[in-house]
């Protein structure tokens, strides 16, 4: 999806899950080691980090965010970046390890999920190639989906992608700033 593709620093795992969900290449991991950050965005990756001396290093590469409300983030994020992942995007991607899903095989997935969920969504069960843990559609991911709609992301095809302009930031919209050049 797109070509925008981020790198979460290590404070911000939450976001990177929710970017995630949404089928954004997310970058990241818990730490780094020195040189990775700055090597991931000159592969082309927009940083996002709370820090605000590495969001100065790398300038227009960078985002710097604020607040812990990981809600208010991904909205200014999105206002930020113009962010309108489809809804065919959502839940693409491991929320895990950021892989590329693809569509699990009968065969793999019947001895590794539940029963109940095989017969009721076989041919809805992704699987990510990376490692190895399955998707479908249940509870938890209509508990996702009901979040991302409560921050202003639309799941019907033709309906408005992104964050709502009429819905207030739920941090004052005090979550993200440019940072200074």
């Amino acid at each position: 999806m797109g070509t925008i593709r981020f790198v979460a620093d290590a404070m911000l795992g939450s976001l990177a899950k929710w970017l995630r969900a949404l089928g954004y290449d997310t970058h990241y991991q818990p730490s780094y080691p020195p040189g990775a950050i700055e090597a991931l965005i000159k592969e082309g990756r927009v940083l996002l980090t709370r820090h605000r001396k590495r969001a100065a290093r790398a300038g227009k590469n960078a985002v710097l965010i604020h607040g812990n409300d990981v809600g208010g983030q991904l909205m200014g994020l999105a206002r930020e970046r113009h962010l309108s992942p489809p809804a065919s995007a959502w839940f693409s991607r491991c929320l895990l390890c950021n892989a590329q899903l693809r569509q699990a095989q009968q065969d793999e997935a019947r001895e590794r999920i539940p029963d109940y969920v095989f017969h009721q969504e076989a041919h809805q069960i992704r699987l990510c190639p990376s490692c190895g843990r399955f998707y479908w559609p249940g509870s938890h991911r209509t508990n996702m989906e009901l979040r991302l709609r409560g921050w202003g992301f639309s799941s019907t095809p033709n309906g408005p992608h992104g964050p709502r302009e009429d819905r207030p930031s739920l941090s004052d919209g005090k979550n993200l700033t440019r940072p200074s050049p």
